[in-house]
Protein backbone atom coordinates (compact mmCIF):
# COMPACT_ATOMS: atom_id res chain seq x y z
CA UNK A 1 0.00 0.00 0.00
CA UNK A 2 2.89 2.34 -0.52
CA UNK A 3 1.95 3.48 -4.02
CA UNK A 4 0.98 7.11 -4.38
CA UNK A 5 -1.14 6.58 -7.48
CA UNK A 6 -1.97 3.20 -8.98
CA UNK A 7 -4.15 1.77 -11.73
CA UNK A 8 -7.48 0.03 -11.15
CA UNK A 9 -10.08 -0.63 -13.84
CA UNK A 10 -7.80 1.21 -16.29
CA UNK A 11 -8.02 4.43 -14.27
CA UNK A 12 -5.45 6.22 -12.08
CA UNK A 13 -6.61 6.04 -8.44
CA UNK A 14 -5.32 6.52 -4.94
CA UNK A 15 -6.58 4.89 -1.76
CA UNK A 16 -8.03 6.16 1.50
CA UNK A 17 -5.23 4.33 3.31
CA UNK A 18 -2.56 6.09 1.26
CA UNK A 19 -4.26 9.47 1.77
CA UNK A 20 -4.37 8.86 5.52
CA UNK A 21 -0.65 8.04 5.51
CA UNK A 22 0.42 11.04 3.43
CA UNK A 23 -1.76 13.56 5.24
CA UNK A 24 -0.95 12.04 8.65
CA UNK A 25 -4.56 11.20 9.50
CA UNK A 26 -6.27 8.26 11.14
CA UNK A 27 -7.62 5.94 8.45
CA UNK A 28 -10.95 5.71 10.31
CA UNK A 29 -11.34 9.46 9.99
CA UNK A 30 -10.65 9.35 6.25
CA UNK A 31 -13.19 6.56 5.80
CA UNK A 32 -15.76 8.59 7.73
CA UNK A 33 -15.06 11.64 5.56
CA UNK A 34 -15.68 9.56 2.43
CA UNK A 35 -18.89 8.12 3.95
CA UNK A 36 -20.04 11.67 4.67
CA UNK A 37 -19.32 12.70 1.09
CA UNK A 38 -21.49 9.85 -0.15
CA UNK A 39 -24.52 11.54 1.38
CA UNK A 40 -23.90 14.70 -0.63
CA UNK A 41 -22.86 13.19 -3.95
CA UNK A 42 -25.01 10.06 -3.96
CA UNK A 43 -25.70 10.10 -7.69
CA UNK A 44 -22.06 10.57 -8.71
CA UNK A 45 -20.41 8.68 -5.87
CA UNK A 46 -19.64 5.59 -7.93
CA UNK A 47 -17.74 7.72 -10.46
CA UNK A 48 -15.53 9.14 -7.70
CA UNK A 49 -15.10 6.37 -5.13
CA UNK A 50 -15.49 2.63 -4.86
CA UNK A 51 -15.11 0.48 -1.77
CA UNK A 52 -12.82 -2.51 -1.39
CA UNK A 53 -10.87 -4.42 1.21
CA UNK A 54 -7.23 -4.79 2.10
CA UNK A 55 -5.40 -7.26 4.31
CA UNK A 56 -3.52 -5.75 7.24
CA UNK A 57 0.13 -6.86 7.02
CA UNK A 58 0.35 -7.59 10.78
CA UNK A 59 -2.89 -9.24 11.90
CA UNK A 60 -3.85 -10.49 8.42
CA UNK A 61 -7.42 -9.29 8.92
CA UNK A 62 -9.41 -7.55 6.20
CA UNK A 63 -10.48 -3.93 6.53
CA UNK A 64 -12.46 -1.39 4.50
CA UNK A 65 -10.70 0.81 2.02
CA UNK A 66 -11.88 3.33 -0.56
CA UNK A 67 -10.25 3.86 -3.93
CA UNK A 68 -10.78 7.26 -5.49
CA UNK A 69 -10.22 8.98 -8.81
CA UNK A 70 -8.54 12.35 -9.15
CA UNK A 71 -11.90 14.10 -8.85
CA UNK A 72 -12.77 12.01 -5.81
CA UNK A 73 -9.46 12.86 -4.19
CA UNK A 74 -9.91 16.56 -4.97
CA UNK A 75 -13.36 16.53 -3.36
CA UNK A 76 -12.08 14.73 -0.28
CA UNK A 77 -8.99 16.90 0.08
CA UNK A 78 -11.04 20.10 0.07
CA UNK A 79 -11.52 19.57 3.78
CA UNK A 80 -7.80 19.29 4.52
CA UNK A 81 -6.11 22.51 5.62
CA UNK A 82 -2.66 23.78 6.47
CA UNK A 83 0.50 24.56 4.48
CA UNK A 84 1.59 20.91 4.28
CA UNK A 85 -1.89 19.90 3.16
CA UNK A 86 -1.79 22.36 0.27
CA UNK A 87 1.64 21.06 -0.77
CA UNK A 88 0.46 17.44 -0.69
CA UNK A 89 -2.72 18.29 -2.64
CA UNK A 90 -0.69 19.85 -5.44
CA UNK A 91 1.75 16.95 -5.51
CA UNK A 92 -1.07 14.41 -5.59
CA UNK A 93 -2.94 16.15 -8.39
CA UNK A 94 0.29 16.51 -10.36
CA UNK A 95 0.93 12.76 -9.97
CA UNK A 96 -2.61 12.04 -11.21
CA UNK A 97 -2.10 14.31 -14.23
CA UNK A 98 1.20 12.71 -15.17
CA UNK A 99 -0.26 9.22 -14.84
CA UNK A 100 -3.20 10.16 -17.08
CA UNK A 101 -0.83 11.66 -19.63
CA UNK A 102 1.30 8.52 -19.72
CA UNK A 103 -1.78 6.33 -20.18
CA UNK A 104 -2.91 8.52 -23.08
CA UNK A 105 0.55 8.16 -24.63
CA UNK A 106 0.19 4.41 -24.62
CA UNK A 107 2.22 3.37 -21.62
CA UNK A 108 2.92 4.16 -17.99
CA UNK A 109 5.16 3.41 -15.04
CA UNK A 110 3.37 3.45 -11.71
CA UNK A 111 5.19 5.62 -9.13
CA UNK A 112 5.76 3.76 -5.89
CA UNK A 113 6.38 6.78 -3.64
CA UNK A 114 5.84 10.51 -3.55
CA UNK A 115 9.50 11.21 -4.40
CA UNK A 116 9.29 8.82 -7.36
CA UNK A 117 6.09 10.47 -8.55
CA UNK A 118 7.69 13.90 -8.41
CA UNK A 119 10.78 12.61 -10.19
CA UNK A 120 8.55 11.01 -12.81
CA UNK A 121 6.77 14.32 -13.32
CA UNK A 122 10.09 16.15 -13.69
CA UNK A 123 11.39 13.57 -16.17
CA UNK A 124 8.20 13.82 -18.17
CA UNK A 125 8.50 17.61 -18.32
CA UNK A 126 12.12 17.31 -19.48
CA UNK A 127 11.04 15.00 -22.29
CA UNK A 128 8.31 17.43 -23.31
CA UNK A 129 10.78 20.32 -23.40
CA UNK A 130 13.27 18.26 -25.41
CA UNK A 131 10.61 17.27 -27.92
CA UNK A 132 9.03 20.73 -28.24
CA UNK A 133 11.44 22.15 -30.86
CA UNK A 134 11.12 19.00 -32.98
CA UNK A 135 7.32 19.12 -32.83
CA UNK A 136 7.22 22.81 -33.71
CA UNK A 137 9.69 22.35 -36.51
CA UNK A 138 8.06 19.22 -38.02
CA UNK A 139 9.15 15.64 -37.62
CA UNK A 140 10.17 15.24 -41.27
CA UNK A 141 13.09 17.67 -40.95
CA UNK A 142 15.05 15.30 -38.72
CA UNK A 143 15.59 12.80 -41.54
CA UNK A 144 15.30 15.18 -44.45
CA UNK A 145 17.85 14.88 -47.25
CA UNK A 146 17.03 18.32 -48.59
CA UNK A 147 19.00 21.40 -47.61
CA UNK A 148 17.74 24.98 -47.57
CA UNK A 149 19.15 28.47 -47.90
CA UNK A 150 19.96 30.53 -44.82
CA UNK A 151 17.15 32.93 -45.73
CA UNK A 152 14.68 30.05 -45.76
CA UNK A 153 15.96 28.93 -42.36
CA UNK A 154 15.33 32.45 -41.04
CA UNK A 155 11.70 32.15 -42.15
CA UNK A 156 11.33 28.80 -40.36
CA UNK A 157 12.76 30.22 -37.15
CA UNK A 158 10.42 33.22 -37.41
CA UNK A 159 7.43 30.90 -37.89
CA UNK A 160 8.33 29.34 -34.54
CA UNK A 161 8.07 32.65 -32.72
CA UNK A 162 11.61 34.06 -32.92
CA UNK A 163 11.83 37.40 -34.71
CA UNK A 164 14.82 37.21 -37.02
CA UNK A 165 15.44 37.94 -40.70
CA UNK A 166 17.98 36.63 -43.18
CA UNK A 167 20.41 39.52 -42.66
CA UNK A 168 20.48 39.17 -38.89
CA UNK A 169 20.78 35.38 -39.14
CA UNK A 170 23.80 35.67 -41.47
CA UNK A 171 25.37 38.14 -39.03
CA UNK A 172 24.68 35.85 -36.06
CA UNK A 173 26.20 32.88 -37.88
CA UNK A 174 29.33 34.85 -38.75
CA UNK A 175 29.68 36.14 -35.19
CA UNK A 176 29.33 32.66 -33.73
CA UNK A 177 31.75 30.95 -36.07
CA UNK A 178 29.34 29.08 -38.33
CA UNK A 179 30.03 31.15 -41.45
CA UNK A 180 33.26 32.76 -42.58
CA UNK A 181 33.44 36.49 -41.85
CA UNK A 182 35.60 39.33 -43.15
CA UNK A 183 36.03 40.88 -46.56
CA UNK A 184 37.25 37.86 -48.47
CA UNK A 185 36.09 35.79 -51.41
CA UNK A 186 34.77 32.94 -49.23
CA UNK A 187 32.75 35.22 -46.95
CA UNK A 188 29.47 33.58 -45.79
CA UNK A 189 30.68 30.08 -46.67
CA UNK A 190 30.61 27.47 -43.87
CA UNK A 191 33.54 27.32 -41.51
CA UNK A 192 35.35 24.05 -40.84
CA UNK A 193 33.42 23.86 -37.58
CA UNK A 194 30.12 23.84 -39.47
CA UNK A 195 31.33 21.26 -41.94
CA UNK A 196 32.53 18.99 -39.13
CA UNK A 197 29.13 19.27 -37.45
CA UNK A 198 27.50 18.44 -40.81
CA UNK A 199 25.03 21.27 -40.39
CA UNK A 200 26.03 22.95 -43.67
CA UNK A 201 26.90 21.85 -47.15
CA UNK A 202 28.19 23.81 -50.13
CA UNK A 203 26.29 23.69 -53.40
CA UNK A 204 28.38 24.51 -56.46
CA UNK A 205 26.92 25.56 -59.77
CA UNK A 206 28.81 26.08 -63.01
CA UNK A 207 27.81 28.71 -65.59
CA UNK A 208 29.19 29.18 -69.09
CA UNK A 209 29.77 32.86 -69.79
CA UNK A 210 29.17 34.31 -73.28
CA UNK A 211 32.90 34.80 -73.72
CA UNK A 212 33.51 31.10 -73.23
CA UNK A 213 34.80 31.35 -69.70
CA UNK A 214 33.34 29.33 -66.88
CA UNK A 215 31.94 30.84 -63.69
CA UNK A 216 31.48 28.76 -60.53
CA UNK A 217 29.20 29.86 -57.69
CA UNK A 218 29.29 28.36 -54.20
CA UNK A 219 26.23 28.68 -51.97
CA UNK A 220 25.96 27.65 -48.31
CA UNK A 221 22.90 25.52 -47.59
CA UNK A 222 21.65 24.24 -44.24
CA UNK A 223 21.28 20.46 -44.03
CA UNK A 224 18.33 18.69 -42.36
CA UNK A 225 20.51 18.12 -39.31
CA UNK A 226 21.55 21.78 -39.38
CA UNK A 227 17.94 22.96 -39.55
CA UNK A 228 17.08 21.08 -36.36
CA UNK A 229 20.34 22.25 -34.76
CA UNK A 230 19.69 25.96 -35.35
CA UNK A 231 15.96 25.88 -34.62
CA UNK A 232 16.67 24.18 -31.29
CA UNK A 233 19.23 26.85 -30.43
CA UNK A 234 16.89 29.74 -31.13
CA UNK A 235 13.89 28.16 -29.41
CA UNK A 236 16.04 27.71 -26.31
CA UNK A 237 16.88 31.41 -26.41
CA UNK A 238 20.50 31.10 -27.53
CA UNK A 239 20.85 34.05 -29.89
Amino acid sequence: MNKLVTIKNDKPVTSSLQVAKIFDKNHRDVLKAVDDLKKGVAQNFADLFYEGQYTHPQNKQKYRIFYMTKDGFSLLAMGFSGKKAIKFKLEYIDAFNKMEQQIQNGGFNVPTSMSEALRLAADQQDRIEQMKPKVLFANAVETSDSSILVGELAKLISQNGVDIGAGRLFKWMRSNGYLISGNRSDRNLPTQKSMDLKIFEIKERTYNNPDGSVRVTRTPKVTGKGQTYFVNKFLKGIQ
